[in-house]
């Protein structure tokens, strides 16, 4: 690979010392691709008529020459049109001759037009890239240019272009001319309809006021433009005139007016291949007989779908051909047309920094220019209709070199200068002179960053513009409107107003409605965007039904709301529009809102129609759920309404109605009140809408409002009153029959409180009260009211409203039963009625009697009782106050009716009686009280008749209906005494509840004790509590009453068990020493109750039964204690609560072994106890911990193994700090004359430990004296080795969890030395004692430094290392060590 090489060294080396040579251009290969990019129609034309407006010239010449053909000879007619046509179909081009009256060309123009590339460097001109000039080579070969007094040619040698100039005499001076003959001589003429449109198009922006077409010796067409006095237009506060990136700022906006006139020959408009073809046509129809219209592409066509279209296709073609011909027979025929368009001018100020100022000039060799315009260009709705094609050439149509001129379908054009490919999207054209375009001037250019910047910049001014002149558009709109109002002298807008300036309106909306553009579509969004956004309100102003108003005041078109016809609506017409369309996408346009329709009723009154057509409208709504009911309610509550077809112009306050009149219940020609809605208005709606807001005018409320309207109160007339007009009371009742058995008991109720105490009735005697009135069927007497003209009305009305069908009773009293010593005269007979004879009138007339009377006759006295000898009693009695006569209520010395010969209940007398309260038998209360009355008086025959009689008649009578919960008068015989009485709920069936002190039944009544609601036992909590307040004192008694609870234990709830398990009920014996013995009950003996909870069942044979109490009272009480508490056996937490509470006790009773071995129980257990933190709180400070101190002999021994046998261990009770562990028993020698020491099992010292007893090794403090090391380390080496080895062997049966070093970190560090001597002085730490001894092997401090004498002891070297190898050293775990160490393999080995 090549060394690295210094670039930047290298080029300055180059530059330095190399060769200078100059980069030539192939001329012609450079036009040829610059003209590459100008692929446009008339792009020559356009540059130099460019050149032209640069120039500020006004007119300009433009003159075709031709060829004649060599092929086809001129005809020798001397008819123009003919040669024209010769000209226009044979001849070729020649040459074109482009003249203007413009600036001549200075010295730097004409140094220009011979170097490509170099700009006009004015920044006011629009050319700006240099090489528009050299389009001029697309058709031409060799161009020659004059002006003023000078004149270059342009000729090539190879591919190098050069020039000649000429300096023309002094008396010839030439107006800018550019020569331009034709490369090819084969070209025909050009299209000249096309050729005119686009020079109709180029007077558009440019300052150019007249343009000449010459071919040969025709003037073929004349285009003159003038331009009227500009206005300003005023541009609205809320515009933000700065664009978006602050790069300019829109000062002003003026409109003004221009006409465009044309003049040309019909040549323009002719084409000769339309004209061929239909001469071919006509011939090959003539020779074939084939139609003149028909081809290959019409046969197919006809077959394709749609033949719609392609008839009318046909018809198009046709038609053009006839035009066509027309033409053809005269082309010098001269055209007219006059075009107006407005042309909306900005003048916009340019704000651009310095740098940016640079990059622009760098890209377009030009500074951007401090001011440049802006211009839209649109042919106005008045301008367009004035504009018209002159009456020279009728049935030609519409001007068509004008078509290109006047945008449509959002065609508009982009214009720098002249047209370009580029679409505004709007019907309209706009101008940006200083929009920096492509090189070839057909498209804007948004590629180059600063190029870019600028030209958006420019194009959301054209968008800011459009936004102004939308503006001002709409206000012409509305002066027009303001005007009409004035001459009309209306302040209002009606339909036809709007409907004269619709058309220009929909104009306008076409025009502003922005399209896709093209071929960049960025350009018309970001017009777009600034047409939107330019504005602080995104609402701009349009036409709606009430004239132009800011968007969001316009609704879309309602549905038919001719109600709210106030509300400004968006025109039909305008709704298709895409600007609306938009204001619609974005929100400001909305449909019609409740609150609009709120406003609406509230700033006018609804005619007749219009609430008709409201009421639907809202009840229609309201049914779809469009609008909720509160929001239709307020609707309603802001409406009012003049009745403009009542004659009396009535107001109607529609938010007053609540109701509407239903003609099925009342007539529609009935009087209403004000509350309810006319029925005109509802007639055509239907019942079930109408319930939606309104409510059905019920009859109460309507005969209410009759009623408290009577007598001249209200609206209603003498001849409404209901009261007084027996005529309308005869209209008003039958409606109120006809309803009355639809009408619910409360709404019956108040019809008849409103009607009865009013005089509603007509009778023979005029209006009387229902209960003054009578039917007609009475006619017991001639004097009476009886009622008339009703016959339509039920009786079942006229009963409810109080009319009598029968006489009062009070009358019947007077005029029929003589009650007093007055003799009364009746009509039929005279003489004393008897309370027999009264029955039988009242019933046979029972269903007719007024309850009024009813209620009377029950609370008069008319019925004698009878006596014992049954003859009637000298007292009267109310009717429910008495029996009917039976023997069986005589029995029980109840009040029976006298009644003479047989009482049969059945009969009409019978019934009628019992109607009026006549009792049939005794109530059950009643029967009750005689019961206890009989009992408290002494009478038990009175009891047993009526115990009898409730009996036989329970079911019968409906005694067993009756709840007898409530009965608490005591009557119910008690077993064992005749005179005791409870009531039925003190008093049970199971006799064995007596145990309890509960009352029982009198047994010959227990088989009916369901009858009297006596229950089977007593309720559990009540036993419970007996049981609480008097335990049972002795063994029977508890059997007994345990006994009878057990069979009642699946009655106890969890209350009632926790109660009775904590309650001390429980009899045991306790004997004057204390201790229990539940086998017997001897003399001298006390009763001591405790809870079933402390105690046990069983015979007392258990090993805990000196410590615990147990009890027997058989199976089935004990099932009782089961359930409450007591258990066979106590459980490991009993058993430790109870030696943690009387430690002392249970030693002395229990002695040393049996109390060791509960002390094993609880340490077998210790992982369960120990989750009771409670519990081993207490266990951790009490003194029931066995624990023992050796004491040895009184002779001195050195021997220490004889020491140890004639120890004696002294056993006594501790807590566990006061007791240790023996994990080191070399230590525990030394001191166990002052240790308590744990007995030497390991689940008593894991209890002895967990509880807080101290192992003895951790208690134990060192202080070694370590002598010199030895010269031969030989001994210590070999010990290393074997602890190396046999120390693997050692932990090989350990968990992991056990080791503290394993054996690899023994190999790794153990170093063992060998000493002169070792000594140790030892202390217990809590311990005032120190021994001093001499050794032959330590470790210090837990470090793996083993220190060992000459004569070392495997034993103490065990001692030694088994710290270090294990987390807890225990002695056998020293011994095993020691053995490992003094065996050798073989010998381990045969150990297994």
């Amino acid at each position: 690979m090549a060394s690295k090489i210094d670039y930047d060294a290298l080029r300055a080396q180059t530059l330095g010392t190399g060769n200078d040579e100059a980069v030539t251009v192939n001329t012609r290969a450079l036009i040829d691709k610059v003209l590459a990019r100008y692929s446009g129609e008339w792009t020559t034309l356009r540059e130099l008529l460019q050149n032209a407006a640069d120039a500020s010239s006004k007119q300009v010449k433009i003159s075709l020459e031709t060829l004649p053909s060599s092929r086809v000879p001129v005809p020798q007619s001397a008819d123009a049109s003919t040669r024209l046509k010769h000209v226009l179909q044979h001849h070729t081009m020649k040459s074109t001759r482009v003249e203007n009256d413009g600036e001549i060309f200075q010295a730097s123009d004409w140094a220009r037009l011979k170097k490509i590339a170099e700009g006009n460097p004015d920044e006011t001109k629009i050319g700006a890239f240099g090489v528009g000039f050299y389009s001029v080579f697309s058709d031409c070969e060799e161009p020659f240019v004059s002006s003023g007094k000078e004149a270059l040619a342009f000729y090539w040698k190879g591919d190098a272009l050069f020039t000649k100039s000429l300096r023309l005499p002094n008396d010839q001076i030439s107006s800018t001319t550019f020569m331009l003959p034709n490369r090819h001589r084969e070209t025909p003429v050009s299209n000249l309809l096309s050729l005119c449109r686009f020079l109709a198009s180029s007077l558009t922006f440019v300052g150019l006021e007249r343009i000449e077409l010459w071919l040969d010796e025709w003037k073929i067409m004349t285009l003159n433009k003038k331009n009227a006095p500009s206005l300003d237009i005023q541009i609205p506060k809320e515009v933000n005139r700065k664009t978006k990136d602050g790069l300019m700022h829109v000062a002003c906006v003026t409109k003004e007016a221009a006409q465009l006139d044309a003049h040309w020959l019909k040549a323009v408009e002719w084409n000769p291949k339309v004209t061929l073809s239909t001469a071919m046509d006509s011939s090959l129809s003539t020779a074939k007989g084939v139609q003149p219209t028909q081809s290959l592409r019409s046969f197919f066509t006809r077959l394709a779908p749609g033949t719609s279209n392609s008839a009318i296709m046909e018809r198009l073609a046709k038609d053009e051909r006839e035009t066509q011909l027309k033409i053809s027979e005269d082309l010098m025929g001269v055209s007219d047309a006059t075009l107006f368009v407005h042309v909306n001018k900005a003048t916009i100020s340019t704000m651009v920094n310095r740098s940016f100022s640079a990059e622009l000039e760098r890209a377009t060799k030009k500074p951007p220019p401090k001011s440049t315009t802006v211009s839209l260009l649109s042919a106005s709705y008045d301008e367009n209709v004035a504009s018209s094609s002159s009456p020279a050439s009728p049935g030609v149509g519409t001007p068509k070199i004008f078509d290109s001129f006047v945008p449509i379908n959002g065609k508009g054009k982009i214009f720098i200068g002249f047209t370009t490919n580029q679409t505004t999207g709007l019907n309209v054209h706009i101008s940006t002179p200083s929009v920096i375009p492509t090189v070839e001037r057909e498209s804007i250019d948004l590629n180059n960053r600063f190029v870019r910047s600028w030209n958006v910049e420019l194009l959301r001014v054209a968008g800011i513009i459009a936004r102004i002149s939308w503006g001002a558009e709409m206000a012409d709109v509305q002066a027009k409107l303001s005007r009409t109002l004035d001459s009309a002298r209306r302040k209002k807008v009606v339909k036809d107003d709007v409907a004269a300036v619709l058309p220009e309106a929909l104009f306008l909306h076409n025009a502003y409605s922005f399209s896709e553009t093209t071929p960049s579509s960025e350009v018309g969004t970001l017009m777009e965007e600034a047409f939107w956004t330019c504005n602080q309100k995104v609402a701009i102003a349009t036409l709606s039904t009430r004239g132009v108003l800011p968007a969001s005041q316009i609704r879309t078109e309602p549905e038919d709301l001719s109600f709210v016809e106030g509300i400004p609506s968006l025109p039909p017409a305008l709704a298709e529009t895409g600007l609306v369309k938009k204001l619609i996408d974005y929100g400001v346009i909305t449909e019609v809102t409740v609150s609009d329709i709120k406003s609406e009723l509230e700033s006018k009154a609804l005619n007749a129609a219009q609430l008709r057509q409201f009421l639907g409208w809202v009840l229609q709504k309201t049914r779809i759920q469009e609008i909720d009911a509160a929001m239709a309610r307020s609707l309603l509550n802001v409406a009012v309404a003049n009745d403009d077809e009542d004659e009396n112009g009535k107001l109607i306050v529609v938010g007053d109605i609540t109701t509407f009149l239903n003609p099925a219940r009342i007539p529609a020609e009935m009087p209403v009140p004000s509350y309810v809605m006319p029925f005109k208005f509802t007639r055509d709606i239907s019942r079930a809408i109408l319930e939606i807001l309104f409510e059905d005018l019920q009859m109460v409320p309507w005969l209410r409002w009759l009623v408290e309207n009577t007598g001249a109160r209200g609206d209603l007339s003498s001849e409404q009153d209901i009261t007084q007009s027996a005529t309308f009371a005869s209209a008003v009742l039958p409606v109120i029959s006809k309803q009355w058995d639809g009408l619910s008991p409360s709404s019956k109720a108040s019809v008849v409180d409103l009607l009865s105490s009013r005089t509603v009735m007509p009778t023979k005697l005029g209006m009387r009260k229902p209960a003054e009135s009578y039917f007609p069927t009475v006619k017991l007497f001639e004097d009476l009211p009886v009622v008339t003209g009703l016959h339509s009305v039920k009786d079942k009305l006229l009963m409810a409203l109080g009319v009598r069908k029968t006489i009062e009773i009070g009358v019947v009293f007077d005029r029929l039963m003589n009650t007093s010593n007055r003799t009364t005269q009746i009509s039929k007979s005279s003489g004393k009625w008897s309370h027999v004879d009264l029955i039988k009138y009242l019933a046979s007339v029972r269903h007719d009697i007024p309850p009024a009377d009813i209620e009377r006759l029950r609370s008069t006295k008319i019925c004698p009782a009878e006596t014992e000898s049954l003859q009637p009693s000298n007292e009267r009695y109310l009717v429910s106050d008495l029996y009917q006569p039976e023997q069986s209520i005589r029995r029980l010395k109840l009040p029976t009716l006298q009644w003479p010969g047989v009482y049969r209940q059945e009969s009409a007398e019978g019934q009628f009686l019992t109607f009026l309260g006549l009792r049939t038998h005794p109530g059950y209360q009643d029967l009750i009280q005689i019961m206890s009355n009989a009992v408290s008086n002494g009478d038990l025959t009175l009891r047993e008749q009526a115990l009898r009689y409730f009996i036989d008649h329970h079911q019968t009578k409906g005694y067993a209906r009756f709840d007898h919960v409530s009965i608490t008068l005591p009557y119910l015989p008690i077993q064992g005494s005749e005179k005791r009485v409870a009531a039925p709920m003190n008093v049970f069936v199971n006799e064995r509840a007596s145990i309890l002190g509960f009352d029982i039944l009198r047994r010959d009544l227990q088989i009916h004790a369901l009858k009297f609601g006596v229950k089977q036992d007593p309720p559990v909590a009540s036993c419970v509590d007996r049981v609480m307040k008097n335990p049972p004192q002795s063994k029977r008694e508890a059997r007994e009453v345990f006994a009878y609870l057990a069979g009642r234990v699946s009655e106890l709830n969890n209350e009632h068990t926790e109660t009775l398990s904590s309650a001390n009920i429980v009899p045991t014996l306790t004997v004057a020493h204390g201790l229990r013995d539940s086998k017997s009950e001897k003399l001298g003996e006390k009763i001591t109750h405790v809870s079933p909870r402390v105690c046990f069942l069983g015979h007392g044979d258990s090993r805990y039964a000196d410590i615990f109490d147990y009890v027997d009272f058989g199976s089935e009480a004990n099932s009782f204690l089961l359930r409450v508490g007591s258990k066979h056996e106590p459980s490991i937490t009993e058993l430790a609560r109870r030696v943690v509470r009387e430690p002392a006790r249970l030693f002395s009773v229990l002695g040393d072994a049996r109390y060791i071995e509960l002390l094993r129980s609880i340490a077998d257990n210790w992982g369960a106890l120990k989750k009771d933190k409670s519990l081993v709180k207490d266990m951790r400070v009490s003194k029931f911990l066995l624990a023992y101190k050796e004491i040895g002999s009184s002779s001195t021994n050195e021997n220490e193994d004889d020491d140890d046998e004639s120890a004696v261990k002294a056993w006594q009770l501790a807590a566990a700090s006061e007791v240790v562990v023996i994990d080191d028993i070399i230590t525990y020698n030394l001191f166990k004359e002052a240790l308590l020491a744990t007995p030497m099992e390991e689940t008593l010292e894991a209890l002895y430990h967990g509880l807080g007893a101290p192992e003895v090794g951790t208690l134990l403090e060192e202080r070694q004296n370590i002598g010199s090391l030895k010269h031969d380390q030989s001994p210590a080496l070999k010990l290393q080795r074997l602890l190396h080895e046999r120390t693997r062997l050692f932990l090989h049966d350990y968990k992991p969890d056990a080791v503290k070093h394993n054996n690899n970190w023994i190999q790794k560090h153990l170093t063992v030395q060998c000493v002169q001597s070792i000594s140790m002085t030892l202390s217990l730490r809590g311990y005032n004692l120190r021994r001093r001894q001499s050794r032959r092997a330590v470790i210090l401090n837990d470090q793996p430094l083993l220190y060992v004498t000459a004569d070392f002891d495997m034993l103490e070297v065990s001692q030694a290392m088994a710290p270090l190898l294990l987390q807890r050293v225990k002695p056998q775990s020293i011994f095993m060590l020691e053995m490992m160490l003094e065996s050798s393999l073989n010998k381990l080995r045969s150990r297994g």
